[in-house]
């Protein structure tokens, strides 16, 4: 394939080296500032810029029949804007606020646990989310992708940050050294604690999904989620 980067720090050199293990081309490297780009070059985009970029990355490779891998977070307020935009372009969209296949598998345990703990009443729920000192928003974007899942299968009616309510899923954040990001689950009781945990080791299981999502859309048409790449039921 050949791919364009959309944003290239750490993340973007680090789905480049991961791109060109898998056989893939580095067409494009779009950073702050650039301005040029050939879409006829393009069979993909991975985003990972910044908010204030993406919508219009996007859009723009949308509106050339480019697909997008997106994992750029801070945004989602134009989240439907985007995928209405696909959708009459008929073009091909993945968001994903975590592409690492592991957090995506713990993303469906999240929810299953949420499913299970619904009725008990006997837990109250929070999630500890921690990453290196220069992640600039908090919470993460995984830690409320978790939160969500959590709220769509309980009676929990929302997050908050840092503060424990008793209907809101309290999301603590914490930012330490370099960190790649860790992320738990807990439900305590008076009796006992139940707690999923994932925990990255490094950037690279992030990129590699970035890029097994780019390989899967191609030919596609329409808006998915990693759930559809891995097959993971219904979204």
């Amino acid at each position: 394939m050949n791919i364009a980067l959309l944003g290239y720090g750490k993340m973007g050199k680090m789905i480049e080296k991961v791109s060109l293990n898998r056989g893939h081309k580095i067409v494009a490297r779009v950073d702050i500032g650039s301005a040029e780009r050939d879409y006829n070059q393009m069979d993909v985009a991975i985003d990972f810029s910044v908010p204030e970029s993406a919508v219009e990355n996007i859009k723009g490779c949308l509106a050339n029949g480019v697909p997008v891998i997106s994992g750029t977070t801070g945004w989602l307020q134009h989240y439907e804007e985007v995928a209405e935009f696909c959708k009459k372009e008929k073009g091909a969209f993945i968001y994903s606020s975590n592409f690492s296949l592991g957090v995506n598998i713990f993303f469906e345990l999240n929810s299953i646990l949420a499913k299970m703990m619904a009725g008990t009443g006997e837990y109250k729920v929070s999630i500890d989310e921690t990453h290196h000192i220069h992640k600039l928003d908090a919470p993460s974007g995984t830690a409320i992708t978790l939160a969500e899942g959590i709220i769509g299968a309980t009676d929990y009616t929302r997050w908050q940050l840092n503060k424990d309510d008793d209907d809101a899923v309290v999301v603590r954040s914490h930012r330490e050294g370099e960190i790649p990001g860790t992320h738990e689950v807990t439900y305590s009781g008076t009796v006992d604690d139940i707690s999923i945990k994932h925990t990255a080791h490094n950037r690279e299981g992030f990129a590699l999904g970035a890029v097994v999502a780019a390989e899967w859309i191609q030919g596609k048409q329409g808006v998915y989620s990693m759930k559809d790449v891995l097959n993971l039921g219904a979204k």
